[in-house]
């Protein structure tokens, strides 16, 4: 049974994702993770209920989500994965992270890739990697079918969706990506966001002033 542990981090108010099944073995994504004390709840967590982290991910690399990587990495050695398309949004938050108060980050260099449409597996689990772009070029969710759990990242909030103002985002790409790959999953997945409160996606059809029956344009 997949289970999901959320913990919010860092002045945006970042969502870092833990999800683990029966085997103990777990995956942490988007670890947003910058002081020693969030730090330590992060390591205590998983120490606390004997999990193995085997996987780090990111569902896109904008630095709200990127600042625990390299610890993830060096205190659980294992190497970061991200879409190819998302790397030069990585690559970019080192140039400006001391500007919006980072001073401290350090990016992750192990780095690997993984493809749209591709699985995440480990433990009894398998997700489904589904690109949503808009936000990020390289934006993905990470969706698990017998749960009914999406791990949404910065695409569909409750009542409303990732801004699209920031380099290589497109708002009518993000509206089209939404409305063709996530509204095309069962109205009773629930969504784990990337900021903000889960929602499920006939919740978001219905009510979303962006994308939902109800969209103002």
């Amino acid at each position: 049974m997949l289970q999901v542990k959320s913990f919010t981090f860092n002045p945006f108010q970042e969502n870092t994702y833990i999800l683990f099944d029966d085997t103990k073995q777990a995956i942490i994504i988007d670890p947003g993770c910058y002081e020693r004390e969030e730090k330590e709840e992060l390591k205590n967590y998983i120490k606390d209920h004997n999990l193995q982290p085997v996987r780090l991910l990111n569902t896109h690399c904008h630095i709200d989500h990127v600042l625990g990587n390299n610890f993830v990495h060096s205190t659980y050695q294992i190497p970061l994965e991200i879409l190819p398309k998302e790397e030069p949004v990585l690559r970019a938050v080192s140039a400006y992270a001391s500007n919006y108060g980072f001073p401290a980050y350090v990016e992750c260099e192990d780095l690997t890739y993984f493809e749209e449409g591709g699985s995440i597996d480990f433990g009894n689990t398998s997700l489904q990697i589904i690109w949503v772009p808009g936000h990020a070029p390289g934006h993905v969710v990470f969706y698990h079918p017998e749960s009914k759990v999406c791990i949404g990242g910065d695409t569909l909030f409750q009542g409303s969706i990732g801004r699209t103002d920031l380099p290589g985002g497109d708002h009518r790409t993000l509206i089209e990506a939404i409305k063709t790959k996530l509204f095309a999953l069962p109205d009773d997945v629930t969504v784990y966001p990337g900021h903000g409160p889960a929602t499920t996606i006939g919740h978001e059809k219905k009510h979303n002033p962006f994308v939902g029956q109800k969209a103002i344009f």
